[in-house]
């Protein structure tokens, strides 16, 4: 059985764009490791840059490639990073700093 591949259309392009612009006016941070993406920077051009990351990968679910609500923003590198498989749980934002 074939496994259906990711499709980028215009559609999808004009979502990416919208979903960045809304990060951007939020200032939303990287949904995987917390800290603030540089929406300064062209979309996918660098490390800290943003990135659309599909909390259920394409892979795995390609039905929900279009579906806003399976969009997370994400800084390139810990999107890269997390490839297609879960992602790393976080205990959140730590209310001091421990030693």
């Amino acid at each position: 059985m074939a496994t259906k591949k990711r499709v980028s259309t215009r559609a999808f392009q004009k979502q990416r764009d919208q979903f960045f612009e809304q990060g951007q006016r939020e200032n939303a941070p990287c949904w995987l490791c917390g800290q603030p993406i540089d929406y300064t920077l062209k979309p996918g051009s660098a490390d800290d840059s943003h990135e659309l990351d599909h909390y259920v990968p394409v892979s795995v679910d390609p039905t929900l490639q279009y579906d806003p609500a399976n969009f997370r923003h994400a800084h390139k590198i810990c999107n890269v990073l997390r490839s297609n498989k879960p992602p790393k749980l976080s205990l959140g934002i730590h209310s001091r700093q421990w030693y």
